[in-house]
């Protein structure tokens, strides 16, 4: 998939997202939030529609970016400014991002290959298809937030 075909994807899902309280059909399976992330190079707010899962009040995100052979853009965002906005329903709140590293992140992976083996095997597939660690991105409600 071309760049600008992905663009207008995400564009449609972001769409199909707010219009119908976080429900996107394709996605009924999964549970879908937006991210929304000031650009690193840019300082333009960018929105991706990522699959997360719960951990405790927190939300993990994986920056696999599909298998492909880089890292996805708002991973790159979130090193260099880890505040972000995140939809989930109907509710917007911001959020702080921590990239997993070491025991936590085998924890959090643990975590995730117990609970949601089916994210666990997307994740597992797109790691054999990178020479790098897909990184696990902890969102945290930001203090003072709703």
């Amino acid at each position: 998939m071309t760049d600008v075909a992905r663009q207008r994807l995400h564009h449609a899902i972001i769409t199909e997202f707010r219009a119908n309280s976080g429900r996107v059909a394709q996605f009924a399976d999964r549970d879908l939030l937006l991210l929304t992330t000031i650009g690193a190079r840019t300082g333009t707010q960018r929105t991706w529609p990522l699959a997360y899962i719960r951990r405790g009040d927190d939300l993990v995100v994986f920056a696999a970016n599909g298998g492909r052979p880089n890292r996805p853009g708002w991973y790159f965002n979130l090193v260099a400014n880890p505040t972000a906005t995140i939809e989930v329903g109907t509710e917007s709140r911001p959020v702080r991002a921590t990239v997993a590293t070491g025991d936590t992140r085998t924890q959090i992976w643990t975590g995730i290959v117990e609970s949601s083996p089916a994210v666990a095997e997307t994740i597992a597939q797109f790691q054999s298809q990178v020479p790098w660690e897909i990184p696990l991105i902890t969102l945290t409600r930001s203090a003072g937030s709703l």
